[in-house]
C-alpha cells in the first residue's frame, strides 16, 4: 500500500532501479516525511538510499554547473534506474570519518570555534584585532613554534641510521634510501660524505651535513643538484603528510621514527602570546576551546551584551544542538581525525539543523551508530526536527526504535546479494510488524539472559587507568568468557579497553578503523584467498601464477586490471566506463582461457563467497571461506572492490581474517554495526564459538541483545565526559538487571521484560 496516489507531486518516484543487486524495484516515497530503509546486510538499502537516489539528485545537481566547473568534480555516471521523479537535492550526513587533517577541529567543523573568535574579538580585553587575530590557521594567530599544530615533532634519528654502517653498507635504514636507491645516490655522490666511512666515525661537520644541513644546491662534477640532510628530507617526504595518505609502511616507519611533544611555547594551545592574553570573565580563548562542550554551553549562556546578541544566539544553538545530539562530551579543540564514524555523523547533523534550507533531502546512514538506547531517543528528535522543517529524511537503519517513528519503512531482501534486491514491504509501521518478512518476524525478536553464565578461568587486571576521561579506574577484565563494555558515549569505554588492553600480547582487535585499499583490493586479494586460488589455476594449467593476478602480467592492458576505463573529457566531467576489450572482466583473453573445473579466474572472482565455498577444492582457501561464511559474508562476491563494501561487511571482513590469528584475547568495538536483527543471532553464535573454543572475547556494544547474552558485564558512566569514565557496575547481566541503577540498566530491564 501507497500512502500517495503515484501520479502526486508529493512522492519520489523510483521506477526500474536495477544498481548492484537491485531487482528492477519501482516504489514510491513519500516527500517531506521520514522514511527508514531495513534489510539484512547487502538486502540493497545502500544501492537504492545512496547508489540510486542520492546519487541521481546530485549528479543531476552537478550538470546545472558550467563545464568548466564540473572538470573539476567527481566523474558520476547515471545510475541503473529507468526513471526517478520528484526529486530534491539530497544532501548526504554519512559515517566517513571526517579526515585526519591536524588542523580540522569539532569546533572548526561546526564554525563554533569561528563564532567563539568573533566573540573574543568583540568582548575579550585586551583588544588585540578581529577574529583573525584568535585563529591557529592564519598566520596572524597561529602560534610561530609550532605555527598551529599545538605540537612539534622530533625524529629518532637512531630510526633513521644505523650508525655502526656506512653509506655503501645500507646505514640509512629509513624506507626508500636502499642503496643504489634515487635518494641514496644524492648523499653517496654529494662529495660532502665518505660513502665507505661508519656513521659513527664522522666528524661534527660531516655529520651535521649527512642529517641537518637545509637544501642546498651543490656542484658533483658537471651537474648542479639539490642537496638536504637526511633529517630534513624525511621531514619534507613524510611528515608534511596527512598520516591517512601514506603507504602503510611509510605510516608504520613514522610511527616508530617520530615523537609529537606539546609545544612549549603555547602549551598546546595552538595559538601565539598576543591571542592568549586575551580572556573574557577570566577565560582565554584556549580555555573555551579545551572546555567539555556542556560547560562552554553554560559559559556562554552566562554572558549578556547586545551588540553580540545575535551572534550569541547562534552559538548557544550551536553548543546546545551538540549536547542535545549526545555530544556535550567533546570539546571545540578535539580533532576531527580522532573522532568515531557514528560521532562525525552526528556532528555533520548538527550543520545541517541550524540550515535555513527547506524542502531538501537528507540522506542518514545509521545514525545510531556508536549510541547507547540511552541517546537513540535523543538522535530521533533531531531526525523528526529536520522533517518537520519540510524537509524529505531517508535513514538507512536497524534499530527498532528508529523504525518505529518512521512515517514510512521500505523493507528489501528477502536475503543478501543476489538473494537480495527486492521489495519485501512498502508502508508503516504497523504493517511491518504485521507482515511476514524477516524484518516484522524480528521486530519483537529478544535475546534472553543466560540461565548460566560461563565461569571466568582467570582475570586481566586493569589499574589505575586513566586515559582521556577515566578517573583512575581499577577493574578486572575475566578471562575464558564474553564480557561486554557498555556505557552512554563518551563514557570511557573505547579509552579504558583500547587504552588498557589493546596493547597487551595475545589480544587480537577488530576496531572501526578503515580498510586502506584502493579500487583494486577486494575480499580475495585482503583476506590472501587469492593466492591459493592463483596456485590453483596455475597447477591445473601449467603456467605461472603471477598470470592470474590482475595486478600483474595476466591484466588487461587496456584497463590495467581493473575493469573499467577511467577518461578525462578535460572541459567535461570524466567518465568510467565498462573497458571494451575485456567486457570488465579484468584479464586478457590468454588468461581467461585457462580454465579450473571449467571455469575462468574471472568466473571465480564473480562467485559470491557461499558459491566459492562449494567450488574450491584447495584447503587454504577454504579455511579462508569458512571464516567469510561464519561472519556473515557469504554473499559478498570475491571480486567486489573493497570500496563498495559498507562499514560493517568491513568489520566483519577484518574479524574473519584476525579469527586465523593466534590470539587468546579478542576485542571487538561495536560488530553489529549495519548488522540486521536477524544477523545478529548469527554474530552471537560466533563469539561463543570463539569462547567456548578456549578465548576470551571483550566487546564494546550498546546492541541489548549481545548485552543480555554475555557472562560479564562492565558498565562505565555514569553519564559521559568528566560525568563519565567511572564504572558504575560489574557483574553478571542478571545482576545488572535485578540490582543496578544505571541508565545501562534501565534499558536492559525494559528489554527483557518486553
Amino acid at each position: 500500500m501507497q500512502p500517495h496516489p503515484a501520479d502526486s507531486h508529493d512522492v519520489i518516484q523510483v521506477r526500474g532501479a536495477r544498481e548492484n543487486n537491485l531487482a528492477d524495484i519501482s516504489l514510491d516515497l513519500p516527500k517531506r516525511r521520514l522514511t527508514v530503509f531495513t534489510g539484512v546486510s547487502g538486502s540493497g538499502k545502500s544501492s537504492l538510499v545512496f547508489g540510486t537516489i542520492a546519487a541521481e539528485s546530485q549528479r543531476m545537481i552537478n550538470e546545472t554547473y558550467t563545464a568548466f566547473v564540473q572538470s573539476f568534480m567527481p566523474a558520476q555516471s547515471r545510475p541503473d534506474v529507468d526513471a526517478l521523479h520528484n526529486l530534491s537535492a539530497a544532501i548526504i550526513v554519512d559515517q566517513e570519518r571526517m579526515g585526519a587533517n591536524a588542523r580540522s577541529t569539532v569546533g572548526t567543523a561546526t564554525d563554533a570555534f569561528t563564532m567563539v573568535r568573533i566573540l573574543f574579538s568583540r568582548l575579550g580585553t585586551p583588544h588585540i584585532g578581529g577574529a583573525g587575530a584568535f585563529s591557529f590557521n592564519g598566520p596572524e594567530g597561529m602560534c610561530p613554534e609550532c605555527e598551529g599544530l599545538g605540537r612539534v615533532s622530533a625524529v629518532d634519528v637512531d630510526e633513521l641510521v644505523d650508525r655502526d654502517r656506512s653509506l655503501n653498507e645500507g646505514a640509512i635504514t629509513a624506507p626508500n634510501f636502499a642503496v643504489d636507491s634515487w635518494y641514496w645516490q644524492a648523499f653517496a655522490q654529494s662529495g660532502l660524505l665518505d660513502p665507505d666511512k661508519k656513521i659513527r666515525d664522522y666528524t661534527e661537520v660531516e655529520l651535521a651535513d649527512f642529517l641537518h644541513k637545509p637544501l642546498t644546491k651543490i656542484k658533483v662534477g658537471t651537474m648542479n643538484l639539490s642537496y638536504e640532510g637526511l633529517v630534513v628530507k624525511v621531514q619534507r617526504l613524510y611528515l608534511s603528510k596527512e598520516r591517512d595518505s601514506m603507504q602503510s609502511h611509510i605510516r608504520t616507519f613514522v610511527d616508530r621514527a617520530v615523537t609529537f611533544a606539546t609545544c612549549g611555547a603555547c602549551e598546546g594551545a595552538r595559538l601565539n602570546r598576543a591571542a592568549l592574553s586575551v580572556t573574557i570573565d577570566g577565560h582565554t580563548i584556549a580555555d573555551c576551546a579545551a572546555m567539555q562542550i556542556s560547560d562552554l554551553a553554560a559559559f556562554v549562556g552566562k554572558i549578556e551584551d547586545p551588540s553580540v546578541g545575535p551572534l550569541l544566539s547562534v552559538l548557544r544553538g550551536t553548543l546546545d544542538s551538540l549536547v542535545e545530539i549526545g555530544l556535550g562530551y567533546l570539546s571545540l579543540d578535539r580533532e576531527s581525525g580522532t573522532l568515531s564514524g557514528g560521532e562525525s555523523q552526528r556532528v555533520k547533523m548538527v550543520r545541517h539543523l541550524g540550515s535555513s534550507l527547506t524542502d531538501v533531502t537528507y540522506v542518514f546512514d545509521e545514525p545510531t551508530v556508536g549510541l547507547h538506547p540511552h541517546d537513540i531517543a535523543r538522535m530521533n528528535d533531531l531526525l523528526l526536527r529536520l522533517r518537520d522543517k519540510g524537509n524529505t529524511v531517508l535513514v538507512v537503519e536497524h534499530k527498532p526504535e528508529v523504525i518505529r517513528i518512521a512515517d514510512h519503512v521500505v523493507d528489501l531482501g528477502p536475503g543478501a546479494g543476489s538473494h537480495g534486491g527486492r521489495l519485501c514491504y512498502s508502508g508503516d509501521f504497523a504493517g511491518l510488524t504485521a507482515s511476514d518478512t524477516l524484518t516484522g518476524r524480528h521486530l519483537g525478536h529478544r535475546a534472553r539472559l543466560r540461565p548460566q553464565p560461563r565461569t571466568a578461568t582467570g582475570q586481566i587486571p586493569i589499574r589505575g587507568a586513566s586515559t582521556h576521561n577515566l578517573d583512575n579506574v581499577d577493574v578486572d577484565v575475566p578471562l575464558g568468557v564474553l564480557t561486554v563494555v557498555t556505557g552512554v558515549a563518551g563514557s570511557g569505554k573505547s579509552s579504558l579497553i583500547h587504552g588498557s588492553l589493546s596493547k597487551r600480547s595475545g589480544v587480537v582487535v577488530v576496531d572501526q578503523s578503515a580498510i586502506r585499499g584502493s579500487r583494486r583490493s577486494n575480499p580475495a586479494t585482503y583476506t590472501g584467498l587469492l593466492d591459493p586460488i592463483r596456485t590453483a589455476f596455475a597447477k591445473a594449467n601449467g603456467v605461472k601464477p603471477a598470470l592470474f593476478s590482475a595486478n600483474s602480467e595476466g591484466a588487461c592492458p587496456t584497463c590495467k586490471g581493473i575493469g573499467l576505463v577511467y577518461t578525462d573529457l578535460a572541459m567535461m566531467a570524466g567518465v568510467a566506463s565498462v573497458c571494451e576489450d575485456c567486457e570488465g572482466k579484468r584479464f586478457t583473453p590468454q588468461v581467461l582461457a585457462h580454465k579450473l573445473d571449467g571455469r575462468s579466474i574471472s568466473e571465480v572472482l564473480a562467485m559470491s563467497v557461499a558459491e566459492a565455498h562449494d567450488f574450491l577444492k584447495v584447503p587454504a582457501g577454504r579455511k579462508i571461506l569458512d571464516r567469510l561464511v561464519d561472519v556473515g559474508l557469504g554473499y559478498l562476491s570475491l571480486g567486489q572492490p573493497l570500496t563498495t563494501l559498507s562499514g560493517g561487511e568491513r568489520q566483519r571482513l577484518k574479524l574473519a581474517i584476525r579469527m586465523a590469528e593466534k590470539g587468546s584475547t579478542y576485542v571487538l568495538d561495536e560488530p553489529t554495526t549495519g548488522l540486521h536483527l536477524a544477523d545478529v543471532d548469527q554474530l552471537l553464535g560466533l563469539l561463543d564459538r570463539l569462547v567456548d573454543d578456549g578465548n576470551t572475547v571483550v566487546v564494546i556494544e550498546h546492541h541489548q541483545a549481545v548485552m543480555a547474552h554475555a557472562d560479564w558485564i562492565i558498565d562505565l558512566g555514569p553519564g559521559a565526559g568528566h560525568d563519565g569514565g567511572r564504572v558504575v557496575f560489574t557483574g553478571t547481566p542478571a545482576d545488572l538487571v535485578q540490582r543496578a541503577d544505571t541508565r545501562t540498566a534501565q534499558h536492559l530491564r525494559e528489554y527483557v521484560a518486553s
